[in-house]
């Protein structure tokens, strides 16, 4: 498969199998090796992940589940829950992090580029993202991006004894395909591409 291919591949997949057509062995070392090779500002190496498979997978959804019943309007909760069931069937799910103590050592070390960290480890992290995903994807997995942040992010730290430092970014449920997304129509690239000469 090349570049291309895995890009265009690469879609938001909700339906989901527990089982992995890839070991959890194997699964690791790619996100290792995108974790060791996408860039960040000024070398800070800030992005931080966590692998949940098992008990600790349906761990996170459960919490999720928990903060969801407390906002979410009782008339509209089946739907709720019936998405957090989906992301709990999955086989895994990566937590992405970044470590705020190294960025905001960068904002006070590197004072005129302040606001800049403030975006770049935000850009860093959704480079990180793409590329576990684009990987997943070569491997034959589907996965979605979900942002629980505000409601699940103190108690996902209490229950797996994360730094309190480290603040969540995304969380990225995966496991086998059992049902591929309808193609999405796109916007002419003539109208989001200029070329100047």
């Amino acid at each position: 498969m090349d570049f291309y291919e895995a890009l265009s591949n690469r879609r938001s997949i909700y339906q989901l199998s527990n089982q992995s057509i890839v070991s959890d062995e194997k699964i690791v070392k790619l996100i290792e090796a995108c974790l060791q090779y996408t860039p960040s500002a000024f070398h800070s190496q800030s992005q931080r992940v966590v692998v949940l498979f098992d008990q600790s997978h349906a761990d996170l959804w459960d919490i999720t589940l928990k903060s969801l019943k407390n906002i979410v309007l009782a008339s509209d909760f089946s739907a709720t829950e019936s998405k957090m069931k989906g992301f709990k069937n999955a086989h895994g799910t990566i937590l992405f992090f970044d470590d705020q103590e190294t960025t905001l050592g960068l904002m006070k070390k590197f004072p005129l580029y302040e606001n800049n960290f403030k975006l770049w480890y935000q850009q860093q992290n959704g480079m990180l993202q793409e590329n576990v995903w684009v990987a997943l994807s070569l491997e034959g997995l589907g996965a979605s991006l979900q942002h629980y942040n505000e409601l699940i992010e103190e108690e996902v730290k209490q229950v797996f004894h994360l730094p309190i430092h480290w603040q969540m970014i995304a969380q990225m449920p995966f496991g086998d395909i059992l049902v591929k997304p309808e193609e999405k129509p796109n916007m002419p690239l003539n109208q989001r591409l200029i070329v100047l000469k």
